[in-house]
């Protein structure tokens, strides 16, 4: 015979308060697990998102990035012939040349300093980023000294906003826009003419190429064309991968970091759960020789024992979830490791977080109700019901 569940769910709701003490310990374990994966996986959906499937991204060759990428203005020409570049509406080719630099800016409120990326762009530069939206005010004009700022950078960093000045590369810059780039990495980046930058930083070489291909089949081609080419000292990549490289160590360590936590806090939660369980069984031997007395099997007991268990990680888990998910109404920003510079982003939570995080709730409560289960199992009828 088969004890019912209702049997297990009856016993949890007499033990109301172990019942809850157990479960929400575990529901902070699940809450931590599920929170690192979110960031994690925020990190990467920002970068990967910065980037487009059909733009191509050409940096110098070992180049982990285009902080530390130069490309050679005669270089940058002779990327521009290539036929493989799709043309705007206007007639000309989607390419731009790029420069990246880094600056330190205070943040509103509490004047602490951060890194923050400068983008020299032209005139394609927002053609061929379709998510890259200017929200208020106007383009900086070629020749003067003007930028615009990402969502992110105009809410958090002073001097960010419409109409407000921001002093680097020993000149005061206008910021004449402000963009949305949605949740993607340039909404922490500021824009300005390329030429100015350039000047204003002294720096003879661009960061980067980035073009739209007319045909995405045709990547491979270029990618040979440039990278094979003995004039260049160049590596061409789609710009979504060039974005998920940028992801793949920040997203590493946070995963391995929140791993050894979670870790660690799920051995005071499997503990947790022995204790009650054990505490179970120790107060119901009499009820356990009762069962077994009337022709439950060993194995009912272990099940019903373990039943008891994982619903109690269940609960815990479906628990710390819930408060999981409400991470995803907040921004955070952390350190970029591969350019050194500030990244906003928010929490994501997937489907598959959802499902790793119920798997590790589960797995604690088989590990915590295994043992007492076991005891409960193997327990003498007469001499359970003795104990009475």
């Amino acid at each position: 015979m088969k004890i019912p569940f209702s049997y297990s769910l009856r016993n949890l709701w007499t033990r109301r308060l172990t019942t809850v003490l157990t479960a929400s310990g575990m529901a902070l374990v699940v809450f931590v697990f599920a929170a690192v994966l979110m960031l994690a996986e925020g990190l990467q959906k920002t970068l990967v998102e910065t980037g487009s499937y059909d733009n191509v991204v050409v940096i110098r060759k070992a180049s982990s990035s285009e902080v530390q990428s130069g490309v050679e203005r005669l270089q940058a020409s002779i990327v521009e012939t290539l036929p493989e570049i799709a043309v705007g509406a206007d007639g000309k080719q989607l390419i731009a040349k790029e420069l990246i630099v880094l600056i330190s800016l205070s943040k509103r409120g509490t004047d602490k300093p951060s890194n923050v990326v400068i983008r020299g762009i032209e005139e394609h530069s927002i053609t061929i980023r379709p998510r890259v939206k200017l929200v208020a005010g106007r383009m900086p004009k070629p020749g003067l000294s003007e930028v615009i700022t990402g969502l992110s950078i105009a809410k958090r960093f002073e001097g960010g906003g419409i109409g407000e000045t921001l002093r680097f590369g020993m000149r005061d810059w206008t910021v004449v826009g402000v963009f949305d780039a949605g949740n993607t990495g340039y909404s922490s980046e500021i824009w300005g003419d390329v030429i100015q930058l350039m000047q204003a930083f002294r720096r003879p070489v661009y960061s980067s190429v980035i073009f739209r291909l007319r045909d995405s089949s045709e990547f491979e081609k270029v990618k040979s064309r440039i990278e094979n080419n003995p004039r260049l000292t160049l590596e061409a990549m789609r710009e979504t991968e060039y974005y998920r490289k940028q992801s793949e160590m920040m997203a590493k360590f946070l995963r391995i970091l929140g791993l050894s936590l979670t870790i660690i806090f799920s051995l005071g939660a499997i503990i947790g759960a022995m204790i009650t369980m054990y505490s179970a069984v120790a107060n119901r031997v009499f009820e356990i020789g009762t069962l077994r007395a009337l022709g439950f099997q060993r194995k009912s007991i272990l099940a019903a024992f373990l039943m008891e268990s994982l619903f109690l990680s269940l609960l815990g888990g479906f628990v710390g979830l819930i408060f999981a998910s409400l991470l995803q109404l907040y921004t955070v920003s952390t350190l970029n490791f591969q350019t050194f510079s500030e990244l906003a982003f928010s929490f994501t939570l997937t489907f598959e977080i959802i499902y790793q995080a119920m798997t590790f709730s589960l797995i604690m409560g088989f590990l915590g109700g295994l043992l007492p289960a076991i005891r409960a199992s193997r327990m003498n009828i007469v001499d359970a019901l003795r104990a009475s």
